[in-house]
């Protein structure tokens, strides 16, 4: 296949996971996060569309890091860098298991359970998902300021993931951890979508 190719499906795989993480964060899980019983029972099917949408997130997951590999296989981190990230994908797609059961949850304190093991799943994906990013950094090395804020981005949800488990008084601390988390992720991935759509597998 092309590279040019690859680097389009690359580019518009990320878009899909944008959006689809962003329904299913901000407005699924916001709204079981708030409103725990209510949400399951009278928006059931909104979970269920999220639940959907979080498995959209691991499908092209896969899609991007076998793009990425294909992409960039001369490079000696490349393969490196697609186990990481596969390992990110196979423990988000574990932790989805926890929100069909909080579906069938009765009570908002058990509702909230299986969306905390969700999240503390996801977590842990997190980190490898960091060391894939820093990763990437070092094999795509231009443009300068994506792989810088993709290194960043990288170091922080290793710290950030490290820190929860680390810190007793984390929730002290968590809205600084999520910009440090969120704001060179979102640059630096989007710009990466965006450069591989415009672009990514030029010669």
């Amino acid at each position: 296949m092309k590279s040019r190719t690859l680097s389009k499906i690359a580019g518009v795989s990320y878009l899909v996971i944008f959006f689809a993480a962003i329904f299913a964060n901000f407005f699924v899980l916001e709204s079981i996060s708030n409103d725990p019983l209510n949400t399951v029972q009278e928006n059931h099917l909104m979970v269920r569309f999220g639940i959907m949408a979080f498995l959209v997130t691991v499908i092209f997951d896969v899609v991007v890091a076998w793009a990425l590999y294909e992409l960039y296989k001369d490079n000696i981190l490349s393969g490196l860098s697609t186990l990481f990230r596969m390992m990110h994908a196979a423990i988000m797609g574990v932790a989805v298991f926890a929100l069909p059961i909080a579906l069938s949850s009765t009570t908002s304190q058990e509702i909230l359970r299986q969306v905390d093991v969700f999240n503390i799943t996801w977590l842990i994906g997190l980190f490898f998902f960091g060391i894939h990013l820093i990763l990437l950094g070092r094999i795509l090395k231009k443009p300068k300021f994506i792989t810088l804020f993709l290194i960043i981005a990288g170091i922080m949800y290793i710290v950030d993931t490290s820190a929860h488990f680390l810190l007793e008084n984390y929730d002290d601390y968590s809205s600084i951890f999520l910009a440090l988390v969120a704001i060179p992720s979102i640059f630096g991935e989007m710009a990466l979508s965006i450069w591989l759509l415009v672009k990514g597998g030029k010669v």
